[in-house]
């Protein structure tokens, strides 16, 4: 009895692992399609130098350059709560998967504009 316990547990959560593996589609984005999608994104990350005041004071990085997967890694981040600036949660919260990798597109695809861009 214990056996047949285990054994339809064991179904019951392959089934669930591979229905979730299924549905997770790896969305590809679109540079051209991200352009009309960083209005928000310009006001800070589009200004050399630039320092927000609130919540605190730090150093905005410019996205130019940036390797796309990170970009839309740290979006995702923002969005779910697991990077924590409530400014960047909230305009995270607001876009959908294709938003974020279009966006990542878009700024992998401009030139790198700061020495605070790590990967280039």
């Amino acid at each position: 009895m214990k056996k047949n316990l285990t054994m339809a547990a064991l179904a019951v959560f392959l089934s669930a692992t591979a229905s979730a593996v299924e549905t997770e589609v790896e969305v590809t984005g679109n540079a051209k399609a991200g352009e009309s999608k960083v209005a928000m994104c310009i006001g800070c990350h589009g200004i050399a130098g630039y320092r927000t005041a609130f919540p605190e004071v730090y150093r905005v990085p410019m996205l130019g350059g940036q390797n796309a997967k990170y970009i839309q890694v740290a979006l995702q981040g923002y969005k779910n709560g697991d990077r924590k600036y409530s400014t960047m949660h909230a305009l995270a919260a607001s876009l959908s998967d294709q938003d974020m990798a279009d966006i990542a597109e878009y700024y992998a695809a401009q030139k790198s504009s700061s020495p605070n861009n790590p990967d280039k």
